[in-house]
């Protein structure tokens, strides 16, 4: 069974590329509290669509879907689940809103994994929701042919709760010493979590809330205002080929961890870019609603659709949105690039220019 020492691999993964992302991360914690004149009002709107963002984006990953509707009432407990997923939603729904509102009494244990993969399945009444595996399971993808490619080998059945009872063992032990970031230990955490692939089903999303769980303990909570999911998802395709890069002689202890915990660290600093990015526009005095929508696109890179728009700017009103994209298609700042349903729009190259220009010399 593959042993887990944390200690004595920790100083292979302080390559130059995973210091800098350190530092960023720990730099933009830091300037989250400066944040904390936001209307409380603002905040509480940009927790509600992280948990709307998170609850979708995190199940879509697993081809569990709803239409965006059905969603948001799910989340928001204004509907009962209608069908299995909808009922898998609910119950990412639940175990989100206990990490939310709990984190700071849960330890990462296997009995408490065991109980909040539990609640994963609350509503579906799966017999699998909280118990280890019961067959020896493999991890695969299909190409778009239709051909199935292994692409790792989990732990069997039998090794399970033995490798779960040491996996947090050595996270907490390591942790406690108070010796290495925890932000490394806990993207090892999540590698060997998925590694051992300890249920039968339900893996990818435990790996998720338990992200956002040690995050949320050790003072990153920047998940709450914006959905890590998401990010994810946007980046799965880097997400599994980490995952398979580190995961090559995992079983024999000789994995190397740096690619993955390159993208772990990837992903929790573009939550703070995204988060920092935000706040600084909501909190700028004097600025007008038009003024702020234009921003958003000068610091977006392609398109943005209206409720794109909406889900960066929390504290403006859909109406007071759709007026200013509207001033701004006639200012020429911005130019529609599509029509109907999902209208989106981008900054216009001619505006994008003169602002990179004012930037550059703004730097001189």
């Amino acid at each position: 069974m593959h042993t887990f020492n944390y200690e004595d691999t920790a100083q292979r993964l302080l390559t130059p590329r995973i210091v800098n992302l350190l530092t960023s991360i720990h730099e933009y914690r830091g300037k989250q509290a400066s944040y904390a004149n936001l209307k409380t009002g603002v905040l509480d709107k940009m927790v509600e669509l992280a948990r709307v963002q998170s609850t979708k984006a995190s199940n879509r990953i697993e081809g569990i879907v709803t239409t965006d509707k059905r969603l948001e009432e799910i989340v928001n407990e204004k509907s009962e689940p209608r069908n299995r997923s909808e009922q898998e939603i609910a119950g990412y729904r639940e175990v989100l809103a206990t990490i939310h509102e709990n984190y700071e009494y849960i330890t990462i244990r296997p009995n408490v994994i065991l109980q909040l993969h539990r609640d994963l399945y609350a509503y579906s009444g799966a017999s699998i929701g909280g118990q280890w595996k019961n067959t020896d399971n493999i991890i695969q993808e299909v190409d778009t042919d239709g051909n199935k490619r292994i692409r790792f080998v989990p732990i069997p059945t039998f090794e399970t709760s033995a490798a779960m009872d040491a996996l947090c063992d050595e996270y907490l032990s390591t942790l406690g010493k108070g010796e290495i970031d925890p932000l490394l230990l806990m993207a090892r955490f999540i590698l060997d979590f998925l590694c051992i692939h300890p249920f039968n089903d339900g893996n990818g999303r435990m790996s998720r809330l338990l992200t956002l769980q040690m995050l949320y303990k050790d003072g990153f909570d920047v998940g709450r205002y914006v959905s890590i999911e998401m990010i994810i998802e946007n980046t799965k395709d880097s997400y599994y080929d980490t995952l398979q890069a580190s995961s090559v002689k995992w079983h024999e202890a000789e994995n190397d961890y740096v690619p993955f915990v390159e993208y772990y660290l990837g992903v929790v600093k573009k939550a703070y870019q995204e988060f920092s990015e935000r706040a600084e526009l909501l909190s700028a005095k004097g600025v007008t609603k038009t003024e702020q929508v234009r921003r958003t696109f000068e610091n977006n890179l392609g398109k943005l659709t209206k409720r794109e728009v909406l889900e960066k700017n929390p504290g403006i009103s859909e109406s007071t949105v759709e007026v200013a994209l509207r001033q701004l298609v006639k200012d020429g700042v911005i130019q529609k690039v599509s029509g109907g349903r999902y209208t989106s729009y981008v900054l216009n190259i001619s505006h994008a220019v003169t602002v990179n220009q004012k930037s550059t010399n703004f730097g001189k």
